[in-house]
């Protein structure tokens, strides 16, 4: 049976409520009231300027600057796991770790700011209910966008739509694999959690129609990508609008985890061991 991803719940009015007028000897008490309508924009305008909203504005900036640099976008590299500490590998360790730690903060204040209004992840689909529908049905999903957004990479790398992307920068140490096994899963659970499974439901709430905000959530994801190129903005773009239906179809972020995870360690481990080895990956 599908599971419900909007509450049925909608925000009340930003007034005061009259109080009960019951004795406090026979008066149950209320349940957690819905924030305001205002209250809940505001929530999500914070949350977003804390975690992807503000990668959003990053990624423009960093477009911009490549746009408008002497060299085609696909001279120029992102590198998206960057060593923080140059030939010293035990500090840079610490760094990996800390700031696979510190990106998950958000979700942390996501799943409080759930629970505040008597919600929790399992709200969103963000638990271990199903945990053999999430593997089987994250494993397709990761196929299907894994080899299309390759393939979009690699097409529009060669049009000069996107710069060279260095998943792993890493320097070869005996700890690179786990530190980017964790990048992933970090990846995979901040971008689902918040921009499907958090940003859908509150919006909603709000009264939103169930495409309208996942457009709005695959644009979002679509501009973060930006730094990337024009073309993974786009190839982000459409993963964004699936892994938006099948939230809506199904009402659980736990696949969607499960799918971003995937993809992500294929790329990053694949990076060590491909890039170079195969003519048709730029390198």
């Amino acid at each position: 049976m599908r599971d419900e991803i909007h509450s049925d719940r909608r925000p009340p009015e930003d007034t005061p409520s009259a109080g009960d007028a019951r004795t406090p000897d026979t008066a149950r008490p209320p349940a957690p009231a819905l924030p305001g309508a205002t209250t809940l924009r505001w929530e999500i305008v914070c949350l977003l300027a804390l975690s992807l909203g503000a990668s959003a504005v990053s990624a423009v900036i960093s477009f911009l600057g490549v746009l408008t640099a002497p060299e085609s976008l696909a001279e120029h590299t992102a590198s998206l796991v960057r060593p923080q500490a140059d030939q010293r590998p035990w500090l840079d360790l610490s760094w990996q770790l800390y700031r696979v730690a510190v990106g998950l903060a958000p979700v942390l204040l996501a799943g409080y700011l759930l629970h505040r209004s008597a919600e929790s992840m399992r709200t969103i689909g963000f638990d271990l209910r199903r945990p053999w529908f999430d593997l089987r049905s994250g494993t397709v999903l990761a196929a299907l966008i894994g080899v299309g957004g390759l393939a979009v990479y690699v097409v529009s790398w060669r049009l000069g739509m996107t710069v060279t992307i260095a998943p792993s920068a890493l320097e070869g140490n005996w700890w690179d694999v786990p530190v980017l096994v964790l990048q992933a899963a970090k990846n995979g659970i901040l971008e689902e959690v918040i921009v499907v499974g958090y940003l859908l439901h509150r919006l909603g709430q709000l009264g939103w129609t169930p495409w309208k905000a996942v457009v709005a959530s695959s644009v979002l994801r679509a501009f973060y990508h930006l730094y990337q190129g024009v073309g993974m903005f786009f190839g982000n773009l459409v993963m964004g609008l699936v892994f938006g239906w099948f939230y809506h179809r199904y009402g659980r972020v736990m696949p969607l985890v499960v799918a971003h995870t995937v993809i992500d360690i294929v790329a990053f481990v694949g990076s060590v061991y491909l890039v170079g080895r195969l003519d048709w990956l730029p390198s």
